[in-house]
């Protein structure tokens, strides 16, 4: 079976502090116009390559770029120079693990400089980019969330409910399983994985169970690209609501090809 490697570019936008505050502070409603119309331009182009993006905080966002290599890392920065009065750089690790891989891909970012450094300006750090082994994506979904949340409570109300069965997720994930998770909206998460087997992920359903009283279930692909595993996940989850089981696994890509 091909190895797990997890390959993450960091996503910065340069010296974006100091320029919302110059020569005067620009208004909040066009600072969040453009972050997430740049979002939405970086998720496209790494799309494009079956790469996945997550806005995190926006002004940094990280994504999973198995079988991006540098020249499409560059396509990214070119779409922000020629679209956005800001540009962006990147840091790009592979690691082990997801936990692993970021940290060293913000060890890249920063050793070119700080977020704030005016002079540090569409740095691309990379390790050699991931050309082999496979990612691990694990679709998460809210169990019957429309029903016992969305038409039962306030939209703040289920906001909040939803948020702290996703935080719940996100630190367990995070310190059990070396994991990274990120909510997408609704009441899905994805967590980018580590060849977690069934075990771990029945672990973490019972863990946000006990924590939030918020019931999962989740489907897990592996593939070489982020988007390939992640429709993979996608038809899992299919499976779980078609058989009401909680954690259903697909087929991973060697096997499938072989």
């Amino acid at each position: 079976m091909t190895s797990i490697e997890t390959q993450v570019t960091v996503i910065q936008i340069d010296n974006y502090g100091p320029w919302t505050v110059t020569p005067s502070p620009k208004r909040e409603a066009d600072l969040q116009m453009l972050q997430s119309q740049l979002y939405a331009d970086i998720a496209q182009v790494v799309a494009h390559h079956d790469g996945y993006v997550f806005a995190t905080r926006y002004d940094n966002m990280i994504a999973i770029t198995n079988g991006l290599d540098l020249e499409a890392h560059r396509r990214i920065q070119d779409t922000v120079r020629n679209r956005y009065p800001v540009t962006v750089s990147l840091g790009v690790a592979t690691g082990a693990s997801p936990r692993e891989a970021v940290g060293e891909a913000t060890s890249n970012l920063q050793a070119a400089g700080s977020a704030q450094d005016g002079s540090r300006t569409e740095i691309l750090r990379s390790d050699p980019p991931c050309d082999e082994g496979t990612v691990q994506i694990a679709h998460f979904d809210v169990n019957d969330a429309t029903e016992r949340y969305t038409d039962e409570f306030n939209a703040f109300e289920v906001f909040r409910r939803i948020d702290r069965g996703y935080t719940a997720l996100l630190e367990h994930m995070y310190d059990a399983h070396d994991s990274l998770s990120f909510f997408i909206g609704g009441d899905n998460i994805i967590s980018v994985t580590a060849g977690l087997d069934r075990a771990a992920f029945d672990e973490a359903i019972d863990h946000v169970a006990a924590a939030e009283g918020i019931e999962l279930k989740v489907g897990v692909g592996r593939d070489r690209t982020a988007g390939d595993a992640g429709m993979t996940a996608k038809e899992a989850l299919e499976r779980c609501r078609e058989c009401g089981t909680r954690v259903e696994i697909g087929t991973d890509e060697s096997a499938r090809r072989a």
